[in-house]
């Protein structure tokens, strides 16, 4: 198990994690979710002894990552994909790093084989493509066969069958008992993957839950298929919803439960084909939750024009 316990590091005046708190247990895949800046890359370097608290300690089964005689067996972690000498093939890679924790050779290809990099195991690094460098850093990160894993962007730069791979790979790992905690930008990856979610920024902890029960409470919208759209509309706006057009036929309306929009078309002789409530996604609730916690906002989505 991994746990945080008031965590806080400065890198002099910032305030990168700030009093942080929390569990990360055996069995599930968690998810790890915060803005730009949020200081979730610092909390895995602190797990991983790569960087030192300024107050607090994050431990894993009660131990500092220093205190581990051999970590590799302990954690495996994907941090940076092409944290690797370009020179160095993907086989004499891993064969260092597992004369490092006393691994034998042969776990080195068994893991080439299992994330799909064996037919190019003896080519440099330097060759290899964004996808085949997370592959490479997903072998070295199951190299001691460790209970604990850490992944931070790993679906970076694979295709839709990579994707679908280690989704998979991650139920598999979880399944097994083991810790499991990944940390992502893609909303809808963590949707599909986590079972569950831990929301931080500004280095403070926000929210933890399944994706079940951090969308339960938030409103989401509902789908509507009427004999006519335009006047429906107007009707809603009238009551202090809002219309996104979804469609010619269709219609997603906020602010309003189904039944109210139900009722409304009723009173207008309005025929309804489909009212459907549509649950909040997971990005709307992080959108939500992390409103006041991004550090890099922009202003628009208009592109400014020159002089």
């Amino acid at each position: 198990m991994l746990k945080i316990e008031h965590l806080t590091k400065r890198y002099g005046d910032v305030v990168a994690v700030d009093d942080l708190d929390f569990e990360v247990t055996p069995g599930v895949v968690t998810g790890f979710l915060g803005p730009n800046g949020s200081g979730k890359s610092t909390t895995m370097r602190i797990i991983l002894g790569l960087d030192r608290p300024t107050k607090g300690r994050a431990t894993i089964d009660g131990r500092v990552y220093a205190e581990l005689r051999h970590p590799l067996r302990e954690v495996g972690a994907l941090l940076e994909a092409k944290a690797v000498h370009p020179g160095r093939s993907a086989r004499n890679h891993l064969l260092a790093m597992a004369a490092s924790n006393n691994i034998p050779s042969s776990r080195v290809d068994e893991v080439l084989e299992f994330t799909g990099i064996a037919s190019v195991a003896t080519k440099r690094v330097a060759t290899y493509s964004l996808g085949m460098n997370q592959r490479l850093g997903i072998a070295a990160a199951l190299l001691g066969d460790p209970q604990i894993l850490l992944f931070d962007e790993p679906v970076n730069g694979l295709d839709p069958e990579g994707i679908k791979w280690i989704r998979d790979f991650f139920r598999t790992l979880a399944k097994e008992g083991r810790t499991v905690f990944v940390s992502s930008h893609l909303m809808s990856e963590m949707a599909l993957s986590a079972d569950q979610i831990i929301v931080i920024g500004r280095g403070r902890f926000i929210a933890q839950g399944s994706v079940d029960e951090l969308t339960a409470d938030v409103a989401g919208s509902v789908l509507v298929r009427s004999s006519d759209q335009e006047r429906l509309a107007a009707i809603v706006r009238s009551r202090q919803g809002t219309v996104h057009d979804r469609d010619d036929r269709a219609l997603s309306v906020g602010g309003l439960t189904s039944d109210e929009v139900g009722e409304a078309a009723f009173a207008a002789g309005i025929t309804l084909y489909e009212l459907t409530p549509q649950r909040a996604s997971l990005e709307e609730v992080f959108m939500g939750l992390t409103a006041d916690a991004v550090q890099y906002a922009s202003a628009s989505t208009e592109v400014p024009r020159g002089a």
